[in-house]
């Protein structure tokens, strides 16, 4: 049973593109940033998939697709209990392969591939209740930016933002805690509504996360579990195909697995795998993030 489970879970994982790449809006949860402390990671972020979910969440092939993003995510106290947030892609790849022939072996469509900007969010969270209290809570306002490619190459399929201004508002929830004497952990739970532009659909978000610290909080495993639904209130055609990670109307149970190794003077690395139970209208294989971040608060 197992062993059948575990030889499935590549086709039955769907790459969370989205949730990987914008991680940054609910990294943190609801702890905001000491004056004038901050957290800065810079990740590389990549999914390459030759199937997708459909709008009926099941299998449909694609041309082998590949997105890499290199991004800059960031934390910075303002003020007591206001904390900024920047998750910037400054480095976005798209490429599609050849289209060949089965039979001939012939190039029907040659492979394009673009290299630029991807979407940036730009937030703000602000500190409900004082630090130190015994559940922490927040409320975060985060702009997406539509500073991608929402349509080069020459079928106007390569893709590295949606090209549509959104604004998403999320309220987080949290506690910290011990596990027995020499580890430590957290549990945080959000809510949120992302408004969108351009005839995209709206979408409510919902989510938890936990991780616990071991080896004198230098090492953690952390874990997200995400639901995010379509409200399909909007008005864009797919014009933005299905096999584009940028799609109207993407829907996922997802999870997400983290971990992050402090090295010394608050800098440390990390590495996340995401997948899905259940997608719609998103790409169908493994995604993945390593990086390299700076705490200022270690």
């Amino acid at each position: 049973m197992v062993k059948s489970w575990i030889s499935a879970l590549p086709k039955a994982t769907a790459a969370l593109a989205l949730l990987l790449w914008a991680q940054g809006l609910t990294a943190g949860g609801p702890w905001t940033q000491p004056k004038g402390k901050g957290y800065f990671k810079l990740s590389e972020y990549w999914i390459v998939y030759d199937e997708h979910f459909t709008d009926q969440g099941l299998l449909d092939p694609n041309t082998t697709t590949g997105i890499f993003n290199t991004t800059l995510y960031a934390e910075y106290g303002l003020v007591d209990r206001w904390t900024a947030t920047l998750n910037f892609p400054f480095l976005s790849r798209n490429y599609m392969n050849n289209v060949v022939s089965a039979s001939t072996g012939e190039v029907l469509i040659p492979g394009e591939a673009i290299n630029t900007l991807g979407d940036t969010d730009l937030g703000i969270k602000y500190g409900l209740n004082k630090a130190g209290s015994k559940y922490p809570m927040a409320l975060s306002l985060v702009l997406g930016l539509p500073t991608g490619n929402p349509g080069a190459g020459t079928q106007g399929n390569l893709q590295t933002g949606d090209g549509e201004f959104n604004q998403v508002l999320q309220f987080d929830v949290g506690r910290s805690f011990s596990v027995g004497k020499k580890a430590s952990g957290y549990a945080t739970a959000y809510a949120g509504f992302n408004h969108r532009t351009n005839g995209f659909s709206e979408e409510i978000r919902v989510g938890v996360e936990s991780g616990v610290a071991v080896l004198d909080r230098d090492l953690w495993f952390i874990l997200r579990l995400a639901n995010w639904e379509s409200l399909k209130n909007g008005q864009t055609a797919e014009t933005i195909t299905s096999t584009s990670i940028f799609a109207n109307n993407q829907e996922f149970t997802s999870f997400t697995v983290e971990a992050a190794y402090y090295l010394k003077g608050g800098f440390g690395v990390s590495a996340a795998f995401g997948g899905a139970f259940r997608a719609e209208i998103v790409a169908a294989a493994p995604s993945f993030n390593v990086g390299l971040f700076y705490d200022m608060n270690h």
